[in-house]
């Protein structure tokens, strides 16, 4: 069953479906280290293009997910937001979560809290969510940031070590944020 897509627009932003001309830039973004900083491993082009190919298929089933984003002006492809179902057994699982990545050229911009403020924005609208919560390695304190911009509050109780991280790994321990969809 195919679903309605949903997209979204900000003043310079474009949520949108995948397309292929995104593949190369995408695996030039999962490639830096930087931006890999506290994700798990760098891919191969392979793994890259799968990763793709299974979030284009998850929109296409409810027109929803991890949305390619573009920087309107020049039509480039920034990265990804969006909303996602993890399908991994999580401490608070089921949820919905929130999560970017950006190339590093649009760092600084505001363009992830633009981004994820509109994902919130279908998630509690369209989608009628009643909370979305993000999550990252304990010492990521750029998305960390971002959480805090769009008005998401860490939950004191809700450390985790995350199931796909290896045992003593530096990136096992993850910090857990909460927003509510707003009353009114």
């Amino acid at each position: 069953m195919t679903a309605d897509i949903i997209e979204s627009d900000t003043p310079r932003l474009r949520l949108r479906q995948w397309r292929d001309r995104d593949l190369a830039p995408f695996f030039e973004l999962a490639g830096d280290p930087q931006v890999m900083e506290f994700l798990l491993p760098l891919p191969t082009r392979a793994d890259s293009d799968a990763a793709v190919a299974r979030t284009r298929s998850r929109i296409a089933e409810n027109g929803w997910g991890f949305w390619a984003v573009e920087h309107k002006a020049s039509g480039e492809f920034m990265g990804f937001t969006g909303l996602n179902s993890p399908a991994a057994e999580l401490p608070f699982s089921p949820c919905v979560e929130i999560g970017w990545r950006f190339a590093r050229k649009w760092w600084g911009h505001g363009y992830a809290s633009e981004a994820a403020r509109a994902a919130l924005q279908v998630g509690f609208g369209q989608l009628g969510l009643r909370e979305i919560v993000a999550f990252t390695a304990w010492n990521n304190t750029r998305s960390s940031a971002v959480m805090e911009r769009i008005g998401m509050k860490e939950d004191e109780d809700g450390a985790f070590d995350h199931p796909l991280v290896p045992e003593g790994h530096a990136l096992r321990r993850h910090r857990l944020y909460r927003i509510a969809r707003p009353q009114g």
